[in-house]
């Protein structure tokens, strides 16, 4: 399996917190920064096994750095 390095950036809004990877645009939320943060890492991980179904992971892995 192969292991992305990634960025997850993380703010404060009026009612809870918003994640998001600005890499893959994908980007979620929560009560707590712990929480953002998992829903995110959820997202991304439903998001990279829908490219690998539509066969379209090998254009998105172009613009990610590679841990092997």
């Amino acid at each position: 399996m192969k292991t992305y390095d990634i960025t997850a950036v993380v703010w404060k809004e009026e009612s809870g917190y918003v994640s998001k990877c600005p890499e893959l645009g994908v980007a979620s939320c929560g009560d707590s920064i712990s929480e953002a943060t998992d829903n995110l890492r959820g997202a991304i991980e439903l998001y990279m096994e829908n490219a690998t179904a539509l066969g379209v992971v090998d254009d998105i892995e172009g613009g990610l750095y590679c841990l092997i």
